[in-house]
């Protein structure tokens, strides 16, 4: 007769709970969950950034398939902590939740930590690497499949700052260790639009010559859209773009039509692309068909249209990017792909009261607009 005691409740923790159900972290153990350790080890530098302690991050694929991403941050904190008796980075490295964007002090907005940090890519490698540049000092410390090789350790003298990681992926884990170039670039290019004025270089020594990419965007997610209709046909030549820096919420808009039928609006919170949407798309698309109604109807655009323009009228040939700011945001699953803190009303009367003015004031682009809509 088979038991059902408390015998049979087996209570997984930490790196032991990652390594049997990878999935469960990183969504897969194919190409995805793969790429998705660069991502999280990018996202804690680009969350440095966020807080404005860091400027450059660069990523090299090296030949034996292993990973490096450095950046010019403040450097992972090294002193001891006292309750668990090892350094802050040691439990940064190897604890499940642990890590500085629990503290509101230390990142007030933060794209990282995806349920997880940075320690389940260390828990899923087979060798990594961390050194640490801090207070004028070099940190170094091995790990062989998420295990200390031994204790942190000061190994000399520096002028520089931040963090270098260094892992190859497990192939125990993992049905491929190969990483691509082009979707690593995709992704770190996405990551400079959203974060105007980081540079983020990615290097591949597997190809001869190497291959590189250097992402430098001043203008952000204005430029992210221009280069999303780089191949086509547009109505103005200068995209549309808003921007309300603040606490606890900032809001970004770049807009720009062109002469297709297609829709494609990215939505972003924290960086994090919101594929399923949520409450700042819901937003954006209610003012932006409201605010385009209202100009039409009194600028006596629309005096021989019956009705009014519906969503799918404003949006036809719309490209735009509407990023998103704020702390602790809630999200729907642990992929975050759909935001519910509830900033629809901000975004809603932000972009209302913009987009109005900007109508106004642009005549000549507002009568485009409006003139597409109206032949949709």
């Amino acid at each position: 007769m088979d038991t059902y005691d408390s015998s049979s409740i087996s209570v997984l923790e930490g790196r032991e709970a990652v390594r049997k159900r990878p999935a469960m972290y990183i969504g897969s153990t194919g190409e995805m969950g793969l790429h998705h350790l660069v991502y999280e080890v990018v996202d804690n530098s680009i969350d440095e950034a966020l807080a404005g302690h860091c400027d450059t991050v660069e990523v090299t694929i090296h030949l034996d398939h292993s990973i490096t991403v450095v950046d010019n941050g403040r450097g992972i904190p090294v002193d001891m902590m006292k309750k668990e008796r090892k350094s802050a980075a040691e439990v940064v490295m190897t604890k499940l939740h642990a890590g500085g964007k629990f503290d509101t002090n230390a990142y007030k907005v933060s794209g990282g930590l995806h349920g997880v940090g940075v320690s389940v890519v260390n828990f899923l490698s087979e060798s990594l690497h961390l050194e640490i540049w801090r207070d004028g000092l070099t940190y170094e410390q091995e790990y062989e499949r998420g295990i200390s090789v031994a204790q942190l350790k000061q190994t000399g003298k520096t002028r520089k700052r931040g963090t270098k990681i260094t892992f190859k992926p497990d192939t125990q884990i993992f049905d491929t260790i190969e990483f691509s170039f082009d979707k690593l670039s995709e992704r770190l290019r996405e990551k400079a639009f959203l974060n105007k004025g980081i540079r983020i270089t990615i290097h591949d020594e597997r190809e001869e010559p190497e291959r590189s990419h250097e992402f430098y965007y001043r203008g952000g997610i204005a430029e992210f859209v221009k280069h999303l209709n780089k191949n086509k046909s547009v109505l103005h030549d200068k995209p549309i773009y808003f921007e309300k820096v603040s606490d606890p919420l900032s809001i970004e808009v770049a807009i720009q039509y062109n002469d297709g039928y297609d829709e494609k609006v990215y939505s972003f919170a924290n960086n994090i692309n919101t594929v399923d949407g949520g409450t700042h798309l819901s937003g954006f698309r209610s003012a932006f068909t409201r605010t385009i109604n209202a100009y039409a109807q009194t600028s006596g655009l629309s005096k021989n249209f019956k009705g009014s323009l519906t969503g799918d009228d404003v949006r036809e040939g719309l490209v735009a990017v509407i990023s998103v700011k704020l702390p602790q945001p809630q999200f729907e699953g642990q992929t975050k792909g759909k935001l519910n803190s509830d900033v629809k009303g901000a975004v809603e009367s932000f972009l209302n009261d913009r987009l109005t003015e900007y109508l106004e004031q642009n005549p000549t682009v507002a009568r485009r607009i409006v003139g597409k809509s109206l032949d949709a």
